[in-house]
């Protein structure tokens, strides 16, 4: 069965059997525990948990999912087996409280045995060892052969953490046959030759801390299948590289490399590494992560590097990345349509990151060479790491390069600064909030349910106060002010930030007391967290106030939000399709947008922008929204904005008939509202992101008439109009350069006679002098106008250019035995300081301009004695 028809048999079995299908969520998850995406279920961890609401009871996905670090780590096995990936599809189907193993177990088999037709004499399951009511279901309900059900122990137990939601699960099991060898089933037999490939997850129990497991009131149903590895089962191959999914980037491999698959084992590693590695980088740059030394991106730098590396091994000189991730676009463009539409930017990205890694490449050798070069026969663990964490070498192709030069790693030294950097990326992030604080909120939540935003219409509403917490030190990024507390209201239309768009700010009144909010946020999707200080009185569960909103502060925040909507669709327009938001600041006095390019727009670019955003503008078309599913909304063409979180159902943002985006922000009703625009500056802050930074409305007025004002007074500081002074400035330039080039001759002149008449006080070939209120360089250059007159050998000179510091000069012939650093270093450290070690012409300073008398005296005197020897 080819992979496309797969897709459809499992898509169509469970829309049959009533789940909603979803779409694939981003490889950049929510959950900010995670880098990426590792497992089918964690789009849903909020669903599970019950934090969120989920759109359906029942579900069914195709997850992108990506391995490459922490506890799901596959990045090391790539190439060495024919199964692992570290980019891989997980094939889910879900219940939140709806059906249970009853219905989970029969729906697996059919499944398994009727759509993709597995034999169900080879198919062996396996329980757990406590789970009698599922081994019942498959004994009973399925008609599974009693010696083809095995129970295990921890193996078939899943957890989500030490404490909360866990249970028994299920595996599916294909007997693939003796040639894969021992028999015994999977509890007993060879993993080779029993595959697991279905997993059937019951989440039914909460674990306490004292680790007793009680109930869960909701029972859930997780279910995961590696895409690839069902697709080869299917297609009868052993290896995931042969399916129809990855041969034909394989196949892009061998063309690139020109070896064959196969042949020699080595090979086929370096092969399977830089196939696996094109699908794991196309992903990842098309959902927005882009190689850097931190985070997401140094795990995609270092993915790219490892094929690089590897192509590099097998003779590819150019570049190779461009011809593998096109490969990869031709395979999955039909299942994911954006890797189309993003092509030429998938390709111009990893194009940059192979010339960079080059160059690093060449550096980096220089490097370890100069370490075997120290003959000490270790690499050390602080070099070894340093070349894996700068250079981006992985430790096995250090440890290949110094066996091949006979010396060895430290490796013990590089885990040991690996682990140093594991800690400080610990502490830099990824981290969870404050555990105590999130339980209080989620149980604000669960009590009262979602906090209803009003936002959208109002500005000001009476609400009924929910809960008063004391000010979270940290909450608002350092300790909490006195007086400060956390207000929840059960409405509010006070903006959550989320989005890139700040929180609002305002008032909370009543009976008298008096609030004033600094900041709303959302701490938990739903709960609407408002931070505050009060100002009178005090504030109790319980109480009606009226929650204002400063008005013409959200006036100003909706302008610029707009404006960034209209810049990003203005940005696509002129740099073309390939960019995408890669994070954003709508704050009330500016607008800050970051996006994927890969180089600096030319001013004309800009200028484009610009104007196309002011067209928009001018045109005044309505602001709409609506409420759709996601899948149609994307489906419809709307964008993403990154870092934002999205449910099943999304408000979308119509900025006039070319802005379609997903948003939950608040924004003006038509673009003439957003009020002139206008970009302030442009530039990188990574590799391939670049930032703008702009203005709307009245602070875009206030810009433009402080420039008019500096115009005007630089107009009369020139006495002329504003529209003549670039020709009046250029004008001037001109002259400032020909009165230049005047002075400097006038210098010359006036120093070529100084030389001359120092050279006719010369004793012996000699000038040692004295010339104070002369720079630097004014004494070097009259040392060497003097050197050069008939009859002069040595030139000396010395004075205070300012009378606090001290300049001393040694002009010499090469011919004279006489070397112009050793000359002055006495003079130098009689003054208190030092020189260069030029031999023929040497400068030197100090601070003691008191003593340029006994300088010079030294310097007659080093002369004297390199006479008389």
């Amino acid at each position: 069965m080819e992979a496309s028809a797969l897709r459809r048999v499992f898509r169509e079995f469970f829309v049959a059997r009533g789940h909603l299908p979803l779409p694939s969520a981003s490889l950049i998850p929510v959950d900010p525990t995670l880098l990426f995406t590792n497992a089918g279920m964690v789009p849903f961890k909020p669903w599970f948990l019950g934090e969120e609401t989920p759109p359906a009871p029942r579900v069914t996905t195709i997850q992108k999912c990506l391995r490459v670090g922490g506890k799901h780590n596959d990045l090391d096995a790539i190439g060495t087996t024919t199964r692992h990936l570290t980019f891989f599809e997980m094939l889910g189907n879900f219940s939140f409280g709806d059906y249970f193993k009853a219905e989970a177990i029969p729906f697996a088999w059919e499944l398994v045995t009727e759509g993709f037709g597995f034999d169900p004499e080879q198919l062996w399951v396996t329980v757990h060892d406590s789970d009698d009511e599922a081994a019942e279901i498959w004994l009973e309900a399925v008609g599974l052969d009693p010696g083809r059900l095995q129970r295990k122990g921890e193996d078939n137990w899943w957890a989500m953490a030490d404490t909360g939601p866990c249970g028994p699960d299920s595996e599916i099991h294909l007997d693939r046959g003796p040639s894969y060898g021992a028999e015994g089933g999977p509890a007993f037999g060879s993993d080779e030759r029993y595959l697991e490939f279905w997993n059937l997850v019951f989440m039914q129990f909460n674990a306490l801390a004292d680790g007793s497991l009680v109930d869960l009131p909701r029972k859930n149903i997780d279910t995961g299948a590696g895409f690839e590895r069902v697709v080869a089962l299917t297609q009868g191959l052993d290896s995931v590289f042969d399916t129809d999914l990855l041969r034909p980037i394989l196949a892009a491999a061998e063309s690139l490399t020109g070896r064959t698959y196969g042949r020699d084992p080595r090979v086929d590693v370096s092969l399977r590494i830089m196939a696996d590695h094109a699908r794991a980088t196309t992903f990842l740059l098309s959902d927005g992560v882009l190689p850097s030394n931190e985070g997401r991106g140094y795990v995609l730098r270092r993915i790219v590097r490892r094929a690089v590396r590897r192509a590099s091994g097998l003779g590819v000189r150019g570049a190779a990345m461009p011809p593998l991730v096109e490969a990869v676009v031709d395979v999955m463009g039909a299942d994911y349509p954006e890797l189309r539409a993003g092509l030429s930017f998938l390709t111009e990205v990893v194009n940059r990151e192979e010339e960079r890694f080059q160059a690093t490449l060449r550096t980096g050798s220089a490097l370890f060479d100069e370490e075997v070069s120290r003959g000490s026969g270790t690499i050390s663990g602080a070099v070894a790491f340093r070349l894996h964490d700068t250079f981006g070498f992985p430790i096995d192709l250090t440890t290949e390069m110094a066996a091949e030069r006979d010396v060895d790693v430290d490796l013990a030294g590089f885990e040991a600064e690996m682990e140093q950097q594991r800690r400080r990326s610990q502490a830099a992030g990824f981290g969870a909030p404050d555990e105590a604080r999130m339980v209080e909120y989620r149980t604000l939540l669960e009590e009262f349910g979602p906090t209803r935003f009003l936002g959208y219409e109002l500005e000001e509403s009476e609400a009924r106060v929910q809960a008063v917490l004391p000010g979270e030190a940290g909450a608002s990024g350092g300790a909490a002010r006195a007086g400060e507390v956390e207000v929840f209201l059960d409405e509010t239309p006070f903006y959550a930030e989320g989005g890139g768009q700040v929180g609002d700010t305002g008032w909370i009144e009543g009976a008298g007391v008096r609030l004033r909010v600094l900041d709303t946020t959302a701490p938990v999707l739903g709960l609407y967290r408002h931070r505050a200080v009060v100002e009178d009185g005090a504030l109790h569960p319980g109480m009606t106030v009226r929650a204002v909103v400063d008005a013409e502060r959200r006036q100003r925040i909706r302008r610029n939000h707009t404006g960034t909507h209209l810049l990003h669709w203005a940005l696509r327009q002129v740099l073309g399709p390939h960019v995408r938001q890669q994070g954003s600041l709508v704050a009330p006095d500016r607008l800050r947008f970051d996006f994927s390019h890969h180089g600096a727009p030319s001013p004309e670019e800009l200028r484009a922008v610009e104007d196309l955003v002011n067209a928009a503008i001018l045109a005044d078309e309505a602001v709409e929204t609506e409420e759709t599913t996601h899948a149609a909304a994307v489906a419809a063409g709307a964008i993403a904005f990154f870092g934002d979180r999205y449910g099943t159902t999304v408000r979308v943002v119509h900025a006039g008939s070319g802005s379609t985006e997903l948003c939950g922000g608040t924004h003006v009703r038509a673009l003439g509202a957003v009020g002139p625009f206008r970009i302030l500056s442009e530039g990188s802050i990574g590799a391939s992101t670049r930032r703008i930074e702009a203005l709307t409305g009245e602070a875009s007025l206030a810009r433009q008439r402080l420039e008019a004002e500096l115009l005007q007074r630089a107009a009369s500081l020139l006495q002329a109009a504003p529209e003549e002074l670039p020709e009046r400035i250029e004008g001037l330039r001109s002259e400032t350069r020909t009165l230049r080039d005047e002075l400097r001759s006038l210098r010359q002149a006036s120093l070529a006679r100084e030389a001359v008449s120092l050279a006719e006080g010369a004793h012996a070939g000699t000038v040692v002098a004295r010339l104070d209120g002369r720079s630097r360089d004014d004494l070097r250059q009259l040392a060497a106008l003097v050197r050069e007159v008939p009859g002069i050998d040595v030139v000396v000179l010395g004075g205070s250019p300012d009378g606090r510091g001290v300049a001393l000069v040694a002009a010499v012939r090469p011919d004279t035995g006489v070397t112009a650093h050793e000359l002055l270093a006495e003079a130098a450290s009689l003054v208190g300081g030092g020189g260069g070690r030029d031999a023929e012409l040497a400068v030197a300073g100090g601070r003691h301009p008191e003593r340029i008398d006994d300088a010079l005296a030294a310097a007659r005197r080093h002369l004297a004695a390199v006479s008389a020897g």
